[in-house]
């Protein structure tokens, strides 16, 4: 899935995943080997993968711009793939909103990606993710923060 993630990018004609080994299959064994990977899974079949990451992001503390909070205690996004046999199905998507679904207890979400990747810029914004700035995570990235405000449930 990530060798056909790097195709697809390549593809689109951007440099993301392109000039480096990364993500390479023992960054995704170390993701799985630290708890740390995410799948998405559809009629069975496996669509999409991400490194869903609780904590304190260090590439995330040289922001070049604003975080919308000071929290540190935040879920991070990498190394986001969609199988290409459901590219364009809005998986992505789906992907994202079932992090925020099972990391509830959560209310700060941030990912980065490639200046140049529109697809993955119009799902974060679709999603409300707001643009905060610039990171160095593999090269110049746009970093993104939703902020989620959770309803209290005083029965």
């Amino acid at each position: 899935m990530i060798e056909s993630a790097r195709a697809f990018l390549k593809a689109q004609g951007l440099d993301q995943w392109q000039t480096s080994a990364y993500p390479s299959s023992s960054d995704v064994l170390s993701d799985i080997e630290k708890g740390v990977g995410y799948v998405l899974k559809h009629d069975g079949i496996l669509v999409g993968y991400a490194a869903v990451i609780t904590g304190f992001e260090p590439a995330y503390d040289q922001l070049k711009g604003s975080w919308l909070t000071h929290n540190r205690d935040y879920v991070t996004v990498h190394r986001l793939a969609i199988s290409s046999q459901v590219r364009g199905q809005s998986f992505g998507q789906k992907l994202f909103t079932d992090v925020f679904e099972t990391f509830d207890t959560y209310t700060d979400f941030r990912v980065d990606t490639h200046p140049d990747n529109q697809i993955m810029q119009h799902i974060l914004t679709k999603l409300g993710f707001e643009v905060c700035g610039t990171v160095m995570y593999e090269g110049e990235r746009v970093a993104y923060q939703k902020l989620i405000t959770k309803v209290s449930d005083n029965r």
